[in-house]
C-alpha cells in the first residue's frame, strides 16, 4: 500500500475514532451558517464593526456594544445569541433525554416521560389563565418573568412529586418510577385541558404559541445563564456515568456492584428536571431532541454511557440549531415555530432510525 493510502486510511480511521471532533466541527459550522442566514443580510464589515475600535469602546459592553447598526446589530443582537442560545438549550435537551433513556434502559425514553414537559405546560398554562385574569393581576414588568419561572417551577415541581410518590408505591423500581411518570402525565394534561376550557381567546392563543415553542426570546443574559446551568449539570456526571453503565446490567446486577439504585436515580431525576425544565421553561415545547440525539449517538457508537452522555449534548445542541436555522429561514418573512419543525423533522426520522437500527439498540 502507498504512503498516501496509508495516511488516507489512518486518517480516516482518526475520524472514525473522534466522533466528538467531527460533531463539535459540524456545530461549528452549523452556527457560522446560522448567523448569515435570515432575512437581513450580513456581510464581512458587520463582522468586522464587532471587533473594530467602536466595538472594543471603554463604554462597549456585552449587552450593548457602541456604534452598531444595521447587519452588525442584527448580528451581535440577534443571531449570536439565538445560534448560541440553541445550541445550548439543544444540549440541554440531548444530555437530559440520555440521562432519562439510561436511567429506564430503554432508548425510547425521554424526559416527557418523567413528566418535565407536563409539568412546565401545567403551570404555564395555569399561569396565562390566572396572571391575565381577574384572579392575580400583575403588573407588565411581572408578566414577562412570570410564565417561564412558573414553567421552571411546575418542572421540578412534578420531578419532586414522582420521585417521592414513587418511593412511596414502588420502593427501589425504575418501572414504577416509569408508570408514576405516565399517571402524573395525565393529571397536568387533565390540568391543562381545564385550563383550555376556562381561558379566553387571548390566553389560548398565548398557550398555544407557547405550546409551539420558540427561540425568539433569546439573548445574552439567557446564553450566559444557560451555560452556568449546563456547566453545573456537566460536573456531576463523571460520579454518575459508571452507575448507569452498572445499570445497564439490571438493578439487580447494579446494587450487587455497589450501587445505590435509589439515589442514583434522584441524582438523575434531578438533573433531568433542571436541564429540561429550564429549557421548557424558556422556549415551550419543544420535542424529539432528547429522543433523537441519544438515539442517533447510540447507534453511532454503542451504548457505553462515557462516549453517549457527551455526545449527546453535542448532537443535540447540532440538531435544535439546524431546526431553528430552517425554521426561521424556510418561510421569510415568516418564522415557522422550532417546536412543530422538530416534530414535523423528527416523526419521520426517527421511524426511519427505528427501522434502520432494529438489532444494535443496546
Amino acid at each position: 500500500m502507498s504512503a498516501p493510502a496509508v495516511w488516507g486510511a489512518q486518517a480516516g480511521a482518526r475520524w472514525r475514532a473522534s466522533p466528538a471532533l467531527l460533531l463539535a466541527a459540524a456545530l461549528l459550522l452549523a452556527g457560522v451558517l446560522a448567523v448569515q442566514a435570515g432575512a437581513v443580510p450580513v456581510a464581512g464589515r458587520d463582522w468586522w464593526a464587532l471587533l473594530g475600535p467602536s466595538a472594543s469602546a471603554p463604554d462597549a459592553s456585552l449587552d450593548a456594544p457602541a456604534g452598531l447598526s444595521g447587519g452588525a446589530y442584527v448580528l451581535w443582537h440577534i443571531r449570536l445569541p439565538r445560534a448560541v442560545f440553541a445550541m445550548l438549550v439543544g444540549a440541554s435537551m440531548g444530555l437530559a433525554g440520555a440521562l432519562t433513556q439510561g436511567l429506564f434502559r430503554n432508548p425510547l425514553a425521554d424526559p416527557g416521560l418523567l413528566g418535565v414537559s407536563a409539568g412546565a405546560a401545567c403551570a404555564a398554562a395555569l399561569t396565562i389563565v390566572l396572571v391575565s385574569g381577574p384572579v392575580l393581576a400583575l403588573p407588565q414588568a411581572g408578566r414577562v418573568w412570570a410564565l417561564p419561572v412558573a414553567a421552571f417551577a411546575g418542572a421540578l415541581g412534578v420531578c419532586f412529586t414522582l420521585d417521592r410518590v414513587a418511593r412511596w408505591i414502588t420502593p427501589g423500581s425504575i418501572s414504577g418510577l416509569l408508570l408514576t411518570g405516565v399517571a402524573l402525565n395525565a393529571l397536568a394534561a387533565a390540568v391543562i385541558g381545564l385550563c383550555t376550557y376556562l381561558a379566553t381567546d387571548e390566553q389560548l392563543r398565548s398557550l398555544s404559541f407557547w405550546t409551539l415553542g420558540s427561540l425568539a426570546g433569546a439573548q445574552w443574559g439567557l446564553v450566559l445563564l444557560m451555560g452556568a446551568l449546563l456547566l453545573a449539570a456537566v460536573w456531576p456526571l463523571r460520579q454518575i456515568v459508571r452507575s448507569l453503565n452498572a445499570l445497564a446490567l439490571g438493578e439487580a446486577a447494579a446494587a450487587h456492584v455497589g450501587v445505590d439504585v435509589q439515589r442514583l436515580r434522584g441524582r438523575v431525576i434531578v438533573l433531568v428536571a433542571v436541564l429540561a425544565g429550564f429549557s421548557v421553561a424558556w422556549c415551550g415545547m419543544i420535542g424529539f431532541i432528547g429522543l433523537i440525539a441519544p438515539h442517533l449517538v447510540r447507534v453511532w457508537v454503542g451504548g457505553d454511557q462515557r462516549r453517549v452522555l457527551p455526545l449527546s449534548l453535542l448532537m443535540g445542541g447540532l440538531l435544535l440549531l439546524v431546526a431553528d436555522t430552517l425554521a426561521r429561514t424556510v418561510a421569510i418573512p415568516a418564522e415557522i415555530p422550532v417546536g412543530i419543525f422538530t416534530a414535523l423533522l423528527g416523526s419521520p426520522f426517527f421511524l426511519f432510525l427505528l427501522r434502520g437500527a432494529r438489532g444494535r439498540i443496546a
